[in-house]
């Protein structure tokens, strides 16, 4: 069932667990991922980064929103890091029902500025929005160039922004770290602006993060947590190592077991953020909009 952001993640944030956000830019991923969702009895995210809309079109867009219809675990599609109010208007009338427009890298105010007006447009049609403060690391960066969220900028910023949820730096990188560097997260960081903010939080940037760490950060306030390099590192490498067979040219020879690696990555990630099993959570009286006709105003059930 296909819901927003802001319904599906008021849950996790409610219950303590966290909710896999997977970047998808196939749709043999894409269907992958629903599947081990379907079976873990998980929530799911399925996120798609502009690059990857370009990608993907609007039209498969369509296909995976028919999909999520049919799903019987709650689910969101969530325009990742968004750069622009014009893209984010297009990825709302393509059928997002989450969106994030990611003006972290500016100035405080003008990211605030930003981040509301992005706020005032989704909620007008009943999409939820996700801003970032502080900078989550590169690797390209000797000092991992992370800018660390500060909990009373936290406060202001949801404040005047109204956003759903908030992706905050607490020592992840985006991408897969090389070996020579250690990631550490500053847990008590994340735990002082949840309580101070109070709304759910994000995880960017978490491949290669100590597991008991982001178990941790799962049960002390992240609620949606970001994963791309690891599906994307698990389905690809499957598909080079049986391509070895330069015989082999049929998708339905190529595909299955790259989809399967990745699902055993998926898999694992699921249990370790604490969701799976907790599609029931949503299967209460208690209403909720669902977004049926692509309207983005859903409705109530």
């Amino acid at each position: 069932m296909l819901i927003s952001g802001h319904d599906l993640l008021d849950v996790a944030h409610q219950n303590s667990f966290a909710i896999p956000a997977f970047n998808v830019a196939d749709y043999h991923m894409f269907n992958g991922l629903i599947e081990i969702s379907e079976k873990k009895n998980s929530p799911v995210i399925i996120a798609i980064h502009p690059n990857e809309v370009n990608l993907l079109g609007f039209d498969t867009l369509r296909a995976i929103r028919e999909r999520l219809h049919r799903s019987p675990v709650p689910a969101s599609i969530h325009w990742d890091h968004g750069a622009t109010a014009d893209q984010m208007v297009a990825a709302i009338q393509g059928g997002f029902t989450s969106v994030m427009l990611d003006a972290s890298a500016e100035a405080f105010d003008e990211n605030i500025a930003q981040t509301g007006r992005a706020v005032e447009i989704a909620h007008a049609v009943g999409v939820s929005v996700e801003g970032e403060l502080g900078t989550i690391g590169k690797m390209e960066s000797a000092d991992g160039g992370i800018i660390y969220t500060d909990p009373s900028d936290a406060v202001t910023f949801v404040e005047r922004t109204g956003v759903d949820s908030l992706a905050v730096a607490i020592g992840t990188r985006h991408g897969i770290y090389p070996s020579n560097i250690t990631p550490k997260l500053k847990l008590d960081l994340l735990r002082e602006i949840k309580a101070a903010v109070g709304i759910p939080l994000v995880l960017h940037g978490g491949s290669n993060n100590p597991d008991d760490e982001i178990a941790e950060a799962a049960r002390s306030g992240v609620n949606k947590i970001n994963i791309s390099s690891d599906i994307k590192v698990a389905f690809f490498d499957k598909v080079r190592e049986v391509l070895q067979d330069t015989s082999l040219r049929e998708p339905d020879a190529i595909m299955p077991p790259a989809v399967e690696a990745m699902q055993a990555v998926a898999s694992q990630k699921i249990d370790l953020f604490g969701a799976a099993g907790k599609a029931d959570l949503y299967r209460t009286p208690a209403a909720y909009k669902v977004d049926l006709f692509g309207t983005g105003k859903g409705e109530t059930y």
